[in-house]
């Protein structure tokens, strides 16, 4: 079987294709899925730079595929071998098969082909949870979104108009990003460092900068809901750009700051709330949830909602190039890995 393997943490120069002995068997309430696509995400980055949630090496990263199923383990139902399913992995989908649990694996909404399907496990769901579960956007509402040109950024926007908020505000790294931003539900995208805007691996007060910024085009009340997944100076920064009684919700840690902490200063006098979100955790500890958020999310593709736009795409051979590709910072939209029987 083919896969992309690392051996050692560097950069995208660590990841090796490899044809490994065996193939992965399901055990009990597991199917294994004969890949067609895989997503590039930004967790894949950090797996290979630093060790995120790699429990081991060598490891084969990945977290979503789609593609048919193989072959099913005893007590996983609801699926016939053949049929043509996305998946959400605990690593591994950088290869011809992946394993999957059966409460993670989806049938694929009406219409959306598998290499739209590839698109789906991480970032709809991610999405909508951030608005609806987590953020409890309500009609009217404006929110605020660091990387809005990225995958989860990209379908944010569309889902935030969708759900009658009143104005979308981005944050991107590039004027081509924020052109990109304005086409997918955005009505106003602020630039790092310019004008004094950045995030946290750029300068050090960066958030002063895109905060200030947010609070001009609200006339100086903020926004009510902010979404997170840099943290550090940028978490900060989303806290100061909060109205009264907003949100913020973290997602990530990009920046690989130190834990963020909040208390009494930041929240109580006027009265925010912090809130956090990980599909990978949601998946271990409330997969039926999961499988709720996702339905709904997945329903939002297949009604036209919204759509993902797949970027780039390369083959599985060429990981290292889709790493390269994200790690710069330029790309927008999905990244896609092209494994087998995909045309």
């Amino acid at each position: 079987m083919r896969a992309i393997q690392l051996q050692e943490y560097g950069g995208p120069e660590v990841l090796k294709a490899v044809d490994t002995r065996g193939i992965p068997e399901p055990g009990a309430g597991q199917i294994t899925v004969d890949v067609a696509y895989t997503g590039v995400n930004f967790a894949d980055l950090k797996a290979r730079g630093e060790g995120y949630r790699v429990p081991s090496l060598p490891y084969v990263p990945g977290l979503e595929v789609s593609g048919h199923v193989r072959a099913l383990g005893a007590g996983a139902e609801g699926f016939e071998v053949g049929q043509e399913v996305a998946a959400l992995t605990d690593g591994g989908a950088y290869a011809e098969v992946a394993l999957a649990d059966a409460t993670t694996v989806f049938a694929l909404p009406s219409g959306v082909d598998l290499r739209t399907a590839a698109t789906l496990p991480t970032v709809l769901p991610t999405a909508h949870a951030l608005l609806h579960e987590v953020g409890r956007l309500r009609a009217g509402e404006t929110v605020l979104v660091q990387g809005a040109a990225g995958g989860i950024g990209t379908v944010v926007g569309q889902l935030a108009k969708a759900g009658g908020a009143g104005a979308v505000y981005g944050v991107v790294s590039s004027e081509a990003k924020a052109e990109y931003a304005l086409k997918h539900g955005y009505d106003e995208v602020f630039i790092e460092n310019s004008g004094g805007s950045g995030d946290s691996r750029d300068s050090s007060d960066s958030g002063d900068g895109f905060a200030a910024e947010v609070r001009a085009a609200t006339g100086g009340r903020g926004v009510d809901l902010a979404l997170d997944p840099v943290g550090g100076d940028t978490f900060r920064g989303g806290l100061a750009a909060l109205a009264v009684f907003g949100r913020l919700v973290s997602f990530g840690n990009a920046s690989s700051a130190e834990p963020w902490r909040v208390g009494q200063p930041e929240l109580y006098g006027t009265g925010l709330g912090v809130f956090g979100f990980s599909i990978l955790s949601l998946a271990k500890s409330a997969p039926e949830a999961l499988r709720e958020v996702a339905a709904r999310a997945f329903a939002k593709v297949a009604d036209g909602t919204v759509e993902l736009p797949v970027t780039a795409e390369f083959p599985l051979a060429d990981a290292a190039d889709a790493h390269r590709l994200m790690g710069a910072r330029t790309s927008t939209g999905k990244l896609l890995l092209r494994v087998a029987g995909a045309g």
